[in-house]
């Protein structure tokens, strides 16, 4: 008779303790209902050192509870790796997201049948109110949908599972020199690939993202598109091998930044000579995304998640 499949869901959280209550109830449910050959447990790392979601966690009850005083995601999400080495998988989901009925089956069902090292899941976007028209004409909360089994290349951990043995045979963890930056699950992934891992899609699991007012403005967007641009660039110089790819990269980043804010700028001002919002809202934020790689050839990390 073979062992259980021993899984993990890591949430990580800071100052949520509204979606905590939400949402930990719900993976508790998926968790419950796993099938008789897997056993699971609900972790949550708390990454702030005051310890503020304690009360909430406590409360609902059956779930595993760990403070990470380390401040950044990247310190978080090694963390969730180290307290789940006793586990098969290791399955991360935001605390502003919540599961679909059916969200952490599939993912398990297409690692079993693929044998990735990863496998990612979807992530659809609600949201609290109605779209500033301009947003929604920029069409940037859609996200990609694939045929699961589909290799990718890189990954976003907002849905993501992960094979801990590979993992770990792969000596792939978060770099938490991204500190209060993001990127750390799109640095983890490229270099999770390049050592020989592979990455799955599952199109059957599916994470709602609940986005909150504050973030369906056009200065979210801007400032989001900058932010990414930046760990475009930063995620390359990380990964390069040597002071010669470092230099490439920065010469690469601020010519292909500067060519972005080029192009995306003039598509703006064609936009409003057309009365075009799509063209208004993409072109200008192409144009933020040229900046945040061109910042980050010379040197200037965006800290999204500055405190």
């Amino acid at each position: 008779m073979t062992d259980p499949l021993r899984v993990t869901i890591a949430v990580l959280t800071y100052r949520r303790p509204r979606e905590l209550e939400s949402g930990l109830p719900l993976i508790l449910d998926q968790v419950g209902a796993l099938d008789t050959d897997a056993r699971g447990e609900l972790l949550v790392i708390d990454n702030d050192p005051a310890a503020s979601a304690r009360d909430v966690v406590l409360a609902i009850g059956g779930v595993r509870y760990v403070v990470e005083p380390v401040p950044g995601i990247a310190a978080a999400r090694n963390r969730a790796i180290d307290e789940s080495a006793a586990s098969d998988l290791l399955v991360f989901i935001d605390d502003d997201e919540q599961p679909t009925t059916r969200w952490l089956e599939p993912l398990i069902d297409t690692w079993r049948h693929t044998g990735a090292a990863a496998v990612m899941g979807r992530v659809v976007s609600e949201f609290d109110g109605e779209l500033d028209p301009w947003v929604a004409a920029g069409e940037f909360f859609r996200r990609r949908s694939m045929p699961t089994g589909t290799e990718i290349r890189v990954a976003a951990a907002g849905n993501l599972l992960l094979d801990r043995a590979q993992v770990r045979d792969l000596g792939v963890r978060f770099d938490e020199r991204l500190g209060l930056a993001s990127g750390e699950d799109s640095l983890f992934s490229h270099e999770l690939v390049r050592r020989g891992g592979r990455i799955a899609w599952c199109e059957e699991s599916v994470a709602i993202d609940r986005v909150p007012s504050e973030r369906m403005t056009r200065r979210w967007v801007l400032d989001r598109a900058r932010s990414h641009g930046n760990v475009e660039t930063v995620t390359h110089l990380l990964l390069a091998t040597s002071p010669m790819d470092r230099v490439s990269v920065r010469v690469r980043s601020a010519v292909r930044g500067a060519a972005r804010v080029a192009g995306g700028s003039t598509r703006y001002l064609y936009g409003v000579a057309t009365g075009d919002l799509r063209h208004q809202a993409r072109g200008l934020r192409t144009a933020h995304r040229g900046a945040g790689i061109a910042a980050g050839a010379a040197g200037h990390t965006v800290e999204e998640y500055a405190r």
